[in-house]
């Protein structure tokens, strides 16, 4: 079992009040935690599973924000003191999250001040990765960025394989299927990853970081030099 890194970095004292509030679920693949606009009722702290925060484009499309997995939490809007949120987040890899109900966790926002502290630190994290993956979407070449959320994918689920099919990973890229589907298979030409039927394997993660652009590690080194 995997634990949270933000709640880790926390006191004993500070994460053992807060775990109080705390039910551990089971989080499983297309489950739809948040709906835009909706009223948030639970955030999550994911421990083994991910979660995918989608922009909706039109009636048919949406384009992938960002990956949650246990490197942060979902949740942030009600840090920022609102209510609601713009986009969906959609469970995309199986497993267990620590939930707590919105009134509960406002409440420890003011109880523990080490608690936001360290989410708005995550916050600004969480702008300066937004701000990589904007630069890379309009710089970087296609294979290289899909290198990149493999290895982002990967870091996530925490096992060595993972379910991907060509649509989403066309929604996490914002680029049509075909453009994944060429992309995808030079990246299994160079023997970095195997995909068959939306299973995705990771075969060499090395030269898959050496495939991938740079922004890769540059989201590495930000997470890592605020947040530890």
């Amino acid at each position: 079992m995997q634990s949270n890194r933000l709640l880790t970095a926390l006191r004993r004292k500070d994460r053992q009040q807060l775990l109080t509030s705390c039910e551990q679920v089971e989080i499983t693949f297309g489950d739809i935690l948040w709906e835009p606009k909706q009223r948030i009722r639970h955030v999550y702290f994911p421990l083994d599973g991910f979660v995918s925060k989608l922009v909706p484009i039109d009636a048919r499309e949406n384009l992938e924000l960002a990956l949650v997995g246990n490197e942060g939490m979902l949740g942030v809007p009600l840090v920022l003191g609102l209510t609601s949120s713009s986009y969906q987040a959609i469970v995309q890899g199986s497993g267990s999250a620590l939930r707590m109900t919105a009134a509960s966790f406002r409440r420890d926002l003011e109880l523990i001040p080490a608690l936001r502290q360290q989410l708005n630190r995550y916050i600004y994290v969480l702008q300066a990765q937004l701000a990589q993956s904007a630069a890379c979407n309009n710089f970087h070449a296609l294979d290289k960025r899909l290198a990149r959320w493999l290895l982002m994918t990967h870091d996530r689920a925490h096992f060595g394989n993972f379910h991907l099919t060509h649509k989403f990973l066309a929604q996490m890229l914002g680029v049509r299927r075909v453009g994944v589907t060429n992309a995808a298979g030079a990246l299994q030409k160079l023997k970095l990853v195997s995909y068959t039927r939306g299973d995705i394997t990771v075969l060499d993660r090395a030269n898959l970081e050496k495939a991938s652009c740079s922004c890769y590690q540059s989201s590495q080194d930000t997470y890592k030099s605020i947040l530890g």
